[in-house]
C-alpha cells in the first residue's frame, strides 16, 4: 500500500482476500467469521478510542486510532458488499451541497 489516495482501495482488497481465510491466522478472517455485529462492535470501540485520543491524546494517537477506524470500517464495508468506490460516489453525488441541505433531504423513517 501507498501514501497515496489509493490506500483505502488497496487496504478494501486486502480485507476482501481475507474472506474465507482461517480465523485462527488472520484477525480480518476472523472478524468475518465473528460476523457482522461483532465487526459493527469494533468499529463502535475504535470509534471511541478516536474520540478519547482526539480530546486528551497527541497527534500520533490521533493518526493510529484514525488507521483502527478505517481499517474496521472497511471490513463493515466488505461485510456487507460496500466498496470504496461507492462511498465516493456517494461523496461525489454530495460535493456542492450545504451539510445542512444533504441531511434536511434525507428521508425519515
Amino acid at each position: 500500500m501507498g501514501n497515496d489516495s489509493h490506500t483505502i482501495d488497496a487496504l478494501y482488497d486486502v480485507i476482501v482476500s481475507r474472506k474465507g481465510a482461517d480465523p485462527e491466522t488472520s484477525y480480518t478472517a476472523k472478524l468475518f467469521h465473528q460476523g457482522r455485529p461483532e465487526i459493527a462492535k469494533k468499529l463502535g470501540e475504535e470509534a471511541a478510542e478516536l474520540m478519547v485520543a482526539s480530546l486528551s491524546q497527541g497527534r500520533s494517537e490521533v493518526i493510529s486510532e484514525s488507521a483502527d477506524v478505517l481499517y474496521h470500517l472497511s471490513v463493515l464495508w466488505a461485510e456487507q458488499g460496500v466498496t470504496p468506490a461507492d462511498v465516493w460516489a456517494e461523496l461525489n453525488r454530495r460535493e456542492g451541497t450545504s451539510g445542512i441541505e444533504e441531511k434536511n433531504s434525507r428521508t425519515t423513517d
